[in-house]
């Protein structure tokens, strides 16, 4: 239920900041309409004195009727906004409390560990064999995850926590060899079923245009080595305004690998 709230609480945002970019787009003032029997007059109001408005100026009835109709629209949202806010406020974990023990309380993992491992040896043996990790920029990993992983992001942990809770094998940026070329996929992910390669790359500063040209380099780099988008490798993107839906991450989850 929070990552629903959470969500919906994201795309209100969106929506509000939309909405008030129109509005300042839109004329001054407020549009009345007075009935004088079968005759309609509209007046542009400043709050003091109002203004005829001739028949022939449609564009500027159309404008400001426009301009009301949105900002009826935009306190209808804040007002939804504002409810859900007090239900995250309340409800302040993007995790439950069964993932959050997992994270909070290391000493309880190794105990339980076997409700999350892999079903076959082979998968198992694989995710927890050492392999070669991205040493640059340590000090970014900061985010704690259900596996016993630090990762660098947010999201990166909840796509962390999805695949570990569902038993599906991984690796976090793990090294990758292409050609002549060494880098580390976020994640590299084995099918639980036929064990067979996945790589999954969040590009989470996509509203960056240097960070936009390192990212199509990658999908260049990864395309030419017969790694598909939307084939064996995964593609998610962020921006400040559109954070990556919780929603999106089981969905992808449960499309490729359950």
């Amino acid at each position: 239920m929070y990552e629903q709230m959470l969500a919906e609480y994201n795309r209100l945002q969106h929506q509000i900041n939309s909405l008030q970019e129109q509005i300042t787009q839109l004329p001054e003032g407020k549009l009345i309409c007075v009935h004088n029997n079968k005759y309609l007059k509209w007046f542009q109001s400043d709050g003091h004195t109002m203004q005829y408005i001739p028949k022939k100026e449609q564009r500027l009835i159309a404008e400001l009727a426009s301009k009301r109709y949105f900002s009826l629209l935009l306190e209808d949202l804040s007002q939804e906004k504002k409810a859900i806010d007090a239900y995250l406020k309340k409800h302040n974990k993007a995790i439950g409390k069964a993932q959050h023990l997992l994270i909070q309380k290391p000493e309880y993992r190794e105990f339980i560990a076997s409700c999350f491992t892999p079903v076959t040896q082979e998968l198992a043996t694989w995710s927890t064999t050492p392999y070669t990790k991205n040493n640059a920029y340590p000090e970014q990993l900061i985010h704690k995850t259900a596996s016993g992983n630090l990762v660098r992001s947010k999201s990166e942990a909840i796509i962390d926590m999805y695949l570990y809770t569902n038993k599906i094998p991984f690796r976090y940026e793990c090294m990758l060899q292409l050609g002549s070329t060494s880098f580390f996929p976020d994640f590299t992910i084995r099918h639980p079923k036929t064990g067979d390669l996945f790589y999954w790359e969040h590009f989470g500063m996509v509203d960056n245009t240097l960070y936009c040209q390192n990212m199509a380099s990658k999908l260049q780099l990864y395309i030419a080595h017969g790694i598909i988008p939307s084939v064996q490798l995964i593609t998610t993107y962020e921006t400040k305004e559109h954070p990556l839906s919780i929603e999106l991450i089981k969905n992808i989850i449960e499309h490729y690998f359950l």
